[in-house]
């Protein structure tokens, strides 16, 4: 197994964390949920410091080397100021109550607020 991070400071690009965000609720999120071999992706962003990246773990190296349907660089404007990869050594699955865990997250939060369920 294989996990690769990217990271960007979004200060110099004209795209903003809400505005990624849309980018995952439309396109992205769809878009990586048909990736081959990709066993799971996390997007992360921290408003403090104004940053936006990724997570992703893959079955094997061949297949984290596989063209990626992101349009995040053309949006941003840049590459990520931060890009490396990793030989998995371990994974574990803790207790949890929330059987899925697809579309979990503030993308998605946000366009459930208010909501009944």
């Amino acid at each position: 197994m294989r996990a690769d991070i990217v990271w960007w400071d979004l200060s110099a690009s004209g795209q903003t964390i809400e505005s990624m965000r849309e980018y995952l609720r439309e396109e992205s999120v769809a878009a990586f949920s048909e990736v081959p071999g990709l066993r799971l992706k996390m997007w992360l962003s921290d408003p403090d410091t104004n940053r936006w990246g990724a997570v992703l773990l893959w079955e094997s190296e061949e297949a984290s080397q596989q063209a990626l349907p992101s349009r995040a660089l053309e949006l941003i404007g840049y590459p990520p100021q931060v890009a490396h990869g990793f030989e998995v050594e371990a994974t574990a699955e803790g207790s949890y109550e929330t059987e899925r865990l697809a579309l979990q997250g503030l993308a998605f939060a946000e366009t459930t607020q208010g909501k009944s369920s």
